[in-house]
């Protein structure tokens, strides 16, 4: 018969998931405790972005994909976007992406403009409306989250960004190194 501690050294004696090493592995333990600390922390983060998320789709009644335009189109206003860029943006077919802009202009927050230099393309902008809004619904979140950066020295901001890049790399599964695709 197997030893279960030998297959898997997470379990315990007993059979169960060892809960120190469960995740983190045989680490020395107050590495173990950093290491789950800031994964925690991480976690913690996560949820208020995404209950923040979830409040602000409910505030200006849209949807993740209708925010995730916005977003994009506000990020260099003025910049023509055509409509085949939005639909790489958000990974989704022409039609899907037609009818999210169809929404928006609907309501108020796009518009779409001919390009002069080609009249079978279009260009897509966010409206002063969509800017208004936004800095309303955003605006005193983005202070706060400014506040909370503004005083690092440029070596905490070294090691905070250069942390949220190898966090990126890590959850969607590119490696840190060379350019290597990661095995899942």
């Amino acid at each position: 018969m197997t030893d279960v501690r030998a297959v898997s050294p997470s379990l315990s004696p007993d059979g169960d998931h060892d809960s120190r090493t469960y995740w983190y592995g045989e680490e020395p333990a107050d590495r173990r405790v950093r290491t789950k600390a800031v994964l925690e922390a991480l976690r913690v983060y996560r949820a208020a972005e995404l209950a923040m998320r979830r409040r602000t789709r409910e505030s200006m009644s849209m949807g993740e994909n209708e925010l995730l335009v916005l977003r994009y189109l506000l990020r260099e206003p003025g910049r023509n976007v055509r409509p085949g860029e939005l639909t790489r943006y958000l990974g989704l077919s022409t039609a899907s992406t037609t009818a999210i802009l169809d929404r928006l202009e609907r309501s108020g927050h796009i518009a779409r403009t001919a390009n002069p230099d080609d009249r079978r393309s279009i260009f897509v902008h966010a409206t002063e409306r969509a800017h208004a809004e936004v800095r309303e619904t955003l605006g005193n979140m983005h202070d706060r989250m400014l506040a909370a950066v503004i005083d690092m020295s440029p070596e905490e901001s070294a090691v905070v960004v250069s942390f949220l890049h190898r966090m990126s790399d890590a959850v969607d599964g590119v490696a840190v190194d060379a350019g290597t695709a990661a095995s899942p």
